[in-house]
């Protein structure tokens, strides 16, 4: 008898130390749209958020790389991350735009009659960055077969979709590499990254959803009257809905001796292995002056006898951060010893015994080189749908807001697909940023498991550069102003594209969350008018 009270006494003190709760502020503290940290009963920081009169609890970190949700911006229901730009659902913690794949902690909260702000919660959680959802199983009974090709952001967050939105046939994820799906920005600025270091999911979780994942499965060709798909080690899968997430490749430059030894580009963990163990000591040439090659540039700067940037405009990044930022991120990375050839392109590539010795440029001039990277652009895997799908010029394919091509039950999805932007009043765009790839991924499996859901959503990207970070949201490929709030050179602004009347894009350095701020004012209404900002930056200028 003893011992069975003894048993009752431990599973009871179990239940009870599961959970922790405590008062953690007062209601009538917070002001709407505040954040606020607070501490839960010594146990643990969890983040308090008043938005439209409700009060909620939630986990402190974003579930992508950990940054304080506190900095970030409550809009629209949801906290928006002040770095990268995911989204969480201020009620239920869910993630609604990425990167990411996971949600965030969501408490139990009760306000009382004397206006305590009581908050219960999982021990365990409180100490978690993320939340995993629990995704559905395969079901005999259903015969559908839903298959993804692509590992990339859209092929991974698509397959999560799919169960999570109640698909129960067979879902199956065809991937070219012989990895699990990873974080591939990492590659351009740790080159020397180990794909299971950066795997998004485990084997164990695609199991515990009978999610089939096929690594070394490239496709070669579609036969859509039968629905079927050939791959190139001679597999073959039929679909019920098929969804292209196969990315692109990089370009290689069509000049005599591209294919001499050490010349390369980065897609793959090999490729960036293969850079990083030939750079040690070594004398660099990077070709092309944009997000990859910059990036790389900055991780060979201390490792790599001589770093040389060649780029055909005037600056880095010209066309798509506009001169002035440009300039200030070469100077930025001339101070660490890296030299530029700008307005040139190369003529020839030379060696000795079939291995890379020198790069000629466009004006004859001669760069030794012992490694060069090429990052000069990407060309669309879709090969496979020629004759298949309607396909632009460029080979990315057609689809609508659901992400639908010309071809029944052919989606696509990511950086091959050419879709309507509803921000930029559905002008068919292509778009190679991993948070569209994982918000393509979601709208793509939604809508292959019946859902019907539109593409409703604001580009956010960035890139780093020495520890320093510049972010991007919104779409204006084509600026003819530029209007700035802060110095540049001093590395802390907010940078507004204008296309005649509107505000486009908006880029900040140093100055978090304006980034996420003007994505949420996008998201709400639109593009601003660039006649409004130029009010709101004379108001705040005059109230400083």
């Amino acid at each position: 008898m003893g011992a069975i009270l003894s048993h009752v006494c431990q599973l009871f003190h179990g239940k009870k130390r599961e959970f922790v709760e405590g008062v953690v502020c007062q209601a009538d503290e917070l002001e709407d749209d505040e954040m606020r940290i607070c501490d839960l009963a010594g146990e643990g920081r969890i983040l308090v958020v008043k938005h439209q009169g409700q009060i909620s609890a939630l986990g402190t970190k974003c579930s992508h790389y950990g940054a304080p949700l506190d900095k970030g911006v409550v809009s629209n229901g949801r906290i928006r991350c002040p770095w990268h730009g995911a989204c969480f659902n201020i009620s239920t913690g869910d993630i609604e735009d990425f990167p990411g794949l996971d949600g965030i902690p969501c408490y139990q909260v009760e306000v009382g009659d004397s206006g305590d702000v009581k908050v219960r919660a999982k021990r365990q959680h409180i100490h978690e960055n993320k939340c995993t959802k629990q995704l559905g199983k395969r079901s005999d009974e259903c015969k559908d077969v839903a298959l993804v090709l692509g590992g990339g952001a859209a092929g991974a967050s698509c397959v999560e979709a799919l169960r999570e939105s109640g698909f129960k046939g067979r879902v199956v994820l065809a991937t070219k590499e012989k990895y699990l799906p990873y974080d591939r920005p990492k590659l351009s600025k740790a080159l020397d990254m180990e794909a299971e270091k950066m795997q998004l999911r485990s084997t164990a979780f695609y199991e515990a959803s009978d999610i089939e994942v096929r690594t070394e499965h490239e496709a070669t060709s579609v036969n859509k009257d039968e629905r079927k798909v050939c791959f190139k080690n001679g597999a073959e899968l039929t679909y019920t809905s098929l969804v292209v997430a196969t990315g692109s490749r990089p370009r290689v430059l069509a000049v005599p001796g591209s294919d001499l030894e050490n010349v390369c580009v980065l897609r793959s963990p090999e490729d960036g292995n293969a850079v990083a163990a030939r750079l040690l000591g070594r004398d660099v040439v990077i070709i092309g002056s944009s997000f990859i090659g910059m990036e790389v540039a900055a991780y060979c700067q201390g490792k790599a006898a001589s770093v040389v940037v060649v780029g055909s405009s005037s600056v880095p990044y010209e066309r798509s951060l506009g001169p002035k930022i440009g300039a200030m991120l070469q100077a930025m990375h001339e101070a660490k010893g890296i030299v530029f050839k700008m307005g040139l392109s190369v003529r020839e590539f030379k060696g000795e015994s079939g291995r890379l010795t020198q790069v000629v440029l466009t004006d004859g001039s001669e760069l030794p080189a012992d490694v060069c990277l090429m990052g000069v652009g990407v060309t669309p895997c879709t090969e496979m749908l020629r004759d298949v799908v309607k396909l632009d010029k460029h080979g990315n394919v057609v689809v609508d807001k659901r992400l639908r091509s010309s071809a029944d039950g052919i989606y696509a999805a990511g950086d091959i697909a050419s879709f309507p932007l509803p921000l930029a009043d559905d002008e068919l765009v292509v778009m190679g940023h991993w948070q569209l790839a994982h918000y393509h991924g979601r709208v793509a499996g939604r809508n292959a498991a019946g859902l019907q859901t539109d593409v409703s959503t604001v580009p956010f990207f960035w890139t780093q550069l020495f520890g320093k970070s510049i972010r991007y949201t919104g779409y204006c490929p084509k600026f003819d102003d530029v209007i700035f709030d802060g110095d540049v050179d001093e590395q802390k602004f907010v940078a507004f594209f204008c296309q005649g009347d509107k505000v486009k894009g908006v880029a900040s350095m140093n100055r978090d969350p304006a980034a996420a701020r003007w994505a949420e004012r996008m998201a709400a209404a639109g593009y601003p008018s660039k006649q409004r900002v130029m009010e709101e930056l004379a108001e705040k200028r005059a109230a400083e």
